[in-house]
């Protein structure tokens, strides 16, 4: 077990028993074209994020420990994603619809796929997750508790929607959750402040969070 210097205090990272989790980190949402694009937002934020989340995965690689990769992702008929979801927003480009990169948020279509920087290698776990959070129809848990994970580093986009809400089912399934602050962003950087103090606040109800220079000082 090592501490990490983290806030509200620190956080006792476990290894082999911790896994670290990269959440949507598809092009859709970060690169020009894509479904975040579309929405009218700057895709630039969030594609700044690139390097650092490459260094903490590569982090995780170097010592083994396992690495999970998240898409926001539909089925190509959309039996699993709600009218509802589909209408909100007013976008310039609804899910479903043909893109730049082909039809927005859909599995096996060129804007779902994670950016070259960060693409998951042979042995690490992909989920195609049909709603904001990780575990909602994915079987992820059960995954988890097989090789006994008990602890979960979080990286991704964005801060407030997908982030957030994965941590918060992760928290009430009994995982000990630190967020890597450089390594997650949002398209809104008043979001991004808002959801960090919200992470941390009364003694970290829902988890821990830290810069990655920290984590990468203390781990080996």
């Amino acid at each position: 077990m090592t501490a990490i210097p983290a806030r509200p205090y620190p956080y006792d990272f476990v290894p082999g028993h911790t896994a670290l989790v990269v959440i949507d980190m598809q092009r859709d949402f970060i690169e020009t074209g894509g479904f975040g694009d579309s929405l009218g937002n700057d895709v630039a934020r969030l594609e700044a994020i690139v390097p650092a989340t490459a260094r903490l995965i590569a982090l995780f690689r170097r010592n083994r420990w396992p690495v999970i990769h998240t898409r926001e992702a539909h089925k190509p008929d959309l039996s699993d994603c709600p009218p509802s979801k589909i209408r909100r927003g007013n976008p310039s480009l609804h899910i479903g619809e043909v893109g730049a990169m082909g039809r927005l948020l859909v599995m096996g279509e060129p804007g779902n796929q994670i950016v070259d920087d960060l693409r998951p290698v042979e042995g690490e776990i992909v989920i195609d997750k049909p709603g904001k959070g990780m575990f909602w129809a994915t079987g992820l848990h059960e995954q988890l508790q097989a090789v006994a994970i008990t602890h979960l580093v979080f990286a991704g986009v964005t801060t407030e929607v997908c982030v957030q809400t994965s941590m918060r089912e992760a928290n009430d399934r009994g995982y000990e959750c630190l967020l890597i602050e450089d390594a997650t962003e949002s398209y809104f950087p008043e979001f991004k402040a808002a959801t960090i103090e919200m992470i941390v606040a009364q003694g970290g109800i829902v988890g821990w969070v830290t810069p990655l220079s920290a984590l990468e000082a203390a781990l080996p």
